[in-house]
């Protein structure tokens, strides 16, 4: 066991864990957040999806050492219920999620391409979602979604 320290969601967290532990057992076991789920543990699906230092990643194949005194973003982070995140806010009035197990890997990896690309193509959003495994149908609407958001 180590003391790690983390910066998520804009706050200073200290956890007692194994070094090799995965992000993602502690941002959901440890610090008590939703947004980013387990889906293959394979860094396969992206239902793990956070931002680390501005850019998507799985957090079920990091180790927690490998993210210490770095800046972590889940879903969480983004906004809250009273104040939605853009991209939060257009997934909602179109109605994006039918399940919603993968939208956490959609708006972070949304976000992420946003960021760098605040204009993008259709093409492109669809090649920034292209690693995020989905069976609902949805993906008309999350398309549509984050065009909505696009500034």
């Amino acid at each position: 066991m180590a003391r790690i320290s983390l910066k998520v969601n804009g706050r200073s967290r200290v956890v007692d864990t194994d070094p090799s532990t995965p992000l993602l057992y502690v941002l959901r076991d440890d610090l008590g957040l939703n947004g980013p789920k387990f889906g293959c543990g394979l860094s396969q699906c992206g239902c793990c999806t956070v931002m680390l230092e501005g850019n998507a990643v799985r957090s079920c194949s990091i180790a927690v050492s490998n993210a210490q005194n770095r800046n972590i973003t889940t879903l969480e982070g983004l906004g809250s219920v009273a104040r939605p995140h853009r991209l939060q806010k257009a997934f909602i009035e179109e109605q994006a999620a039918q399940c919603g197990y993968c939208m956490n890997g959609m708006i972070m990896n949304a976000k992420a391409l946003l960021d760098k690309n605040p204009h993008p193509t259709e093409a492109e959003i669809r090649r920034a979602l292209d690693g995020i495994l989905c069976r609902c149908g949805s993906h008309l609407r999350v398309i549509r979604a984050i065009q909505r958001a696009a500034v």
